[in-house]
């Protein structure tokens, strides 16, 4: 009779326990199936929709600072198209940027955490790879610096972008390099907001893309400034500076500037 109770009793334990376990085995599949998906949402939405940026130059400052975050908008260009006033984040036309210095080796954690944190989006590693500029120049624009006051003409209506240029120290012209252009199909012409250290379109014209930025190359818009946090909100285009300027056909050829 003893006997018999013990084995009951034995049998009662491990029918308490088994569900028990179960229910952490669910638990922890279920933790794992969440954050799964959770990563495959972060890569999707990173690569088709959202991407972050940081900023590793000072050629769009006052706007963009070294070092801020930003996001950038990949979907609605492909809805909508670029605006001048873009602010755009692009792939080098090719020469743009000095040769990539050779990585010391790391470890493979660190590599594998920096794998992780790049593919749900936090990390950057590509912004060194990548330029941010302003937009000024659409397919079939002429473009020219500058008029008798210092600024840039699109389509012969003069531009004011005193409301986000950096000043330059003693040259209160929007460009100290001269250039007539009239941007070809399928590319577009930029310039940083701080003239004076942005190596832009302006620089590239002896090179065989004239200094123009294929469309292709283009990421997306940048649309929010995300770090540091005193410097979050929203980036602006100032569309408004070029209300005056009328659509042109696209041409299809460049007339060449020169440098200063």
């Amino acid at each position: 009779m003893t006997e018999e109770i013990a084995a009951g009793s034995a049998d009662a334990v491990r029918v308490q326990t088994t569900p028990r376990r179960r229910g952490w085995v669910i638990f922890l599949r279920d933790v794992v199936v969440i954050l799964l998906i959770a990563v495959l949402v972060s890569f999707l939405v990173k690569t088709f929709v959202v991407r972050s940026f940081y900023i590793p130059s000072g050629s769009m400052e006052n706007t963009l600072l070294v070092k801020d975050r930003i996001l950038v908008d990949e979907i609605t260009p492909h809805w909508n198209g670029y605006h001048r006033g873009d602010v755009v984040v692009f792939k080098d036309p090719g020469g743009w940027l000095p040769p990539a210095p050779p990585q010391t080796p790391r470890s493979p954690l660190l590599e594998a955490g920096e794998w992780f944190l790049t593919l749900i989006g936090v990390a950057a590693p590509d912004s060194d790879d990548h330029l941010v500029k302003r937009l000024i120049g659409l397919p079939g624009d002429h473009v020219v610096c500058c008029n008798s006051l210092g600024q840039i003409t699109v389509n012969g209506a003069p531009i004011d972008e005193s409301s986000y240029l950096k000043p330059g120290v003693g040259d209160s012209r929007a460009s100290s390099v001269p250039f007539d252009v009239t941007v070809p199909k399928g590319a577009v012409w930029v310039l940083g907001d701080n003239r004076t250290r942005s190596e832009d379109s302006r620089y590239h014209q002896d090179q065989p893309g004239g200094g123009f930025v294929p469309k292709e190359n283009i990421v997306g818009r940048a649309f929010l400034t995300t770090w540091p946090f005193d410097r979050f909100g929203l980036i602006d285009g100032h569309y408004a500076v070029f209300n005056g300027v009328s659509s042109q056909k696209p041409q299809g050829r460049r007339r060449g500037g020169r440098r200063a």
